[in-house]
C-alpha cells in the first residue's frame, strides 16, 4: 500500500509479513468459567500491527465482497499498518456503526475471512480481531473525541424504527446520517435487542453495547423504551397519530420454539431466550441484589447445537452448575455454532452428548428430574445440506438432570403483525419484504430476522442499512 506522509513524501509500499496468524490472548478456562468476565482479551497495539502486516493489501480485495455490509477492509487494515487508528475507525464506521460489537460476535470465518486470499493456502488475516481492536480504540476515547459520522442537514422527515436490535440500530444510524429525524421504539427497558438480552456478558459486555448505542444518540437518534409496537401503539398509529413519514420494522424473531414433547411445562424447563434474558438483561446472576431470580440448576441439560445453545450452557456453568451437558441430534461436525464457541464451551467443561434427541422430559412433584432421549444416526443430506438425523429404533435411555434449557430455534412474534392485518406475511409468520426492505404497505419497510428468520448480527445490519437507503429514496419522492 502506497501512501503519503505529513510532509507530502510517498511512503514505501507495504510488504506483507509471512508470519503466522497472531493469536489473541484468552483468560484461563477454569478461571473464566466461574464469572462473567470477557473471555478474549483483544489485541495489544503491537499484536494488531503484527496481524495487520500479514495483509497483502490486494489490488482486488475479495474480503470486501465477503462482508455483508461491504466494509472497506483493505483500507481500515492499511490504516492500522500505518498506525492511523482514527482514520481506520472512520473507514469502519462508513459502513458499520457497531465495530466493537461486530468484531466480537460476527462469524468472520464464514464471511470476510473465508474470502481472504491467504485462506487458500493457510490462515486468513484475523479481520474480526482487527475490527474489534479499532472499535475498542474508539470506545476508549472520550465521547467528544470518538468517531461520530457526519449528519446531513435536516430533511424535515420523521422516521420510526421498531426494535433496537442490529437491524434497527443500523437503519436508524443510516437514516440519521441522511438527515432524517429518527425515533426507535424498543419493547424492553434497555436498548440493544438481541445484543443486550441474548448474548452473554462474557462474549459481548453490555457496556460495549451501551457505548456503541450512545454514538447514535450523539447523531440525534431518539430511543424510547418500554413501548411495544402492536400493543402500546400500532403501525397505523405511528403513521397517523404520531405523524411518522416512514416506518422500519426490525423487531427480530425472538419468540422461542419448543419441541412439543411431554414434560415441557415442568418447573426447571426454560427456553434459552427466557434463560439468557433473565441473566443478561435482568441481572438474575446477581440475585437477590437484582429482583429477577433464575433457577440455578445443579445438573443442567441444554438441547440444541447453535450459538444460543453454547451461550446457555456456558452461562449455566457460570451460575454454579456442577455439571452441564449439551444434547444434540447430529454430530459435532454438523453443529451450526461457531467453532470458536464450541471450543470455548469444551474448554470450560461443557459435556457434549451427540446423536441423541429428547422425546420426553420427566419429573417428580412438578419439577424436572431428567429426560428420556433416543439415539440418532445420520441419514441422507437434508435441504440444508447436512445429513438428516434418523431415530435408532428401541434405543431410548434416560439422563438425570434438574434443569432443561431448550435452544432449538425461534420464530416471529405475532404481536405486531396481529395488529397490522394488512401486512403481508409468509406461511411461517415472517414479514414479506423485497430486496430493499419494502413491504406491501406504502412507507413500511422491514429487515433482519423478522424477514429472514434467525441469522447473524451483520446480516441484520446489512438489511437495516439497505432499507434506510430505500426509505431515503422513497421520502425524497414524497417531496
Amino acid at each position: 500500500m502506497s501512501s503519503v506522509d505529513s510532509t507530502g513524501a510517498e511512503k514505501p509500499r507495504h510488504k506483507a509479513s509471512r508470519a503466522p496468524r497472531t493469536p489473541m490472548s484468552e483468560r484461563p478456562a477454569k478461571e473464566r468459567a466461574r464469572d462473567f468476565g470477557e473471555v478474549g482479551m483483544g489485541y495489544t497495539q503491537e499484536e494488531a500491527i503484527a496481524e495487520a502486516n500479514r495483509c497483502l493489501q490486494c489490488r482486488n480485495a475479495t474480503c470486501i465482497e465477503g462482508c455483508p455490509v461491504n466494509i472497506d477492509i483493505k483500507s481500515f487494515i492499511g490504516h492500522i499498518i500505518d498506525g492511523e487508528w482514527s482514520q481506520g475507525v472512520a473507514v469502519l464506521k462508513e459502513r458499520n456503526a457497531l465495530p466493537a460489537v461486530c468484531g466480537r460476535v460476527c462469524p468472520q470465518e464464514e464471511q470476510c475471512e473465508i474470502a481472504c486470499v491467504l485462506s487458500k493456502k493457510g490462515e486468513p488475516v484475523a479481520i474480526g480481531r482487527l475490527e474489534r481492536y479499532l472499535g475498542d480504540y474508539d470506545l476508549a476515547c472520550e465521547i467528544d473525541h470518538r468517531c461520530v459520522p457526519e449528519v446531513a442537514d435536516p430533511s424535515g422527515r420523521r422516521c420510526a424504527v421498531v426494535g433496537s436490535g442490529p437491524a434497527g440500530l443500523a437503519c436508524a444510524g443510516e437514516l440519521a446520517r441522511l438527515g432524517h429525524a429518527v425515533t426507535i421504539f424498543e419493547s424492553l427497558h434497555a436498548p440493544g435487542g438481541v445484543l443486550t438480552y441474548g448474548i452473554p456478558e462474557f462474549r459481548l459486555p453490555m457496556q460495549i453495547v451501551e457505548t456503541e448505542i450512545e454514538m447514535l444518540t450523539q447523531m440525534g437518534v431518539e430511543i424510547i423504551t418500554d413501548t411495544v409496537v402492536g400493543a402500546t401503539v400500532t403501525l397505523e398509529e405511528l403513521r397517523t397519530t404520531e405523524g411518522f413519514d416512514a416506518v422500519f420494522i426490525g423487531n427480530g424473531a425472538g419468540l422461542p420454539v419448543f419441541m412439543g414433547i411431554p414434560g415441557e411445562n415442568l418447573n426447571g424447563v426454560y427456553s434459552a431466550n427466557e434463560f439468557l434474558t433473565r441473566v443478561n438483561l435482568m441481572g438474575a446472576y446477581d440475585f437477590p441484589k437484582a429482583d429477577t431470580p433464575v433457577w440455578r440448576g445443579r445438573k443442567v441439560a441444554v438441547v440444541g447445537g447453535g450459538n444460543v445453545a453454547m451461550d446457555a450452557a456456558r452461562t449455566a456453568l457460570r451460575l454454579g452448575a456442577e455439571e452441564v451437558f449439551l444434547a444434540y441430534r447430529r454430530t459435532q461436525d454438523e453443529m451450526p455454532a461457531r467453532r470458536e464457541e464450541v471450543h470455548h464451551a469444551q474448554q470450560e467443561g461443557v459435556e457434549f452428548k451427540m446423536l441423541c434427541s429428547p422425546v420426553e422430559i420427566v419429573g417428580s412433584d412438578g419439577f424436572v428430574t431428567g429426560f428420556t432421549a433416543t439415539r440418532m444416526e445420520l441419514g441422507e443430506p437434508d435441504a440444508s445440506g447436512r445429513r438428516a438425523p434418523v431415530c435408532v429404533m428401541d434405543s431410548e435411555f434416560t439422563i438425570e438432570c434438574d434443569t432443561v434449557i431448550m435452544a432449538v430455534g425461534t420464530r416471529a412474534n405475532p404481536l405486531l403483525s396481529n395488529a397490522a392485518p394488512d401486512l403481508e406475511l409468509t406461511s411461517r409468520g415472517y414479514i414479506v419484504a423485497d430486496e430493499t426492505g419494502a413491504t406491501n404497505l406504502e412507507g413500511i419497510y422491514a429487515g433482519g430476522d423478522i424477514v429472514t428468520g434467525a441469522a447473524t448480527v451483520i446480516l441484520a445490519m446489512g438489511a437495516g442499512k439497505r432499507a434506510a437507503q430505500a426509505m431515503d429514496g422513497w421520502l425524497k419522492d414524497l417531496s
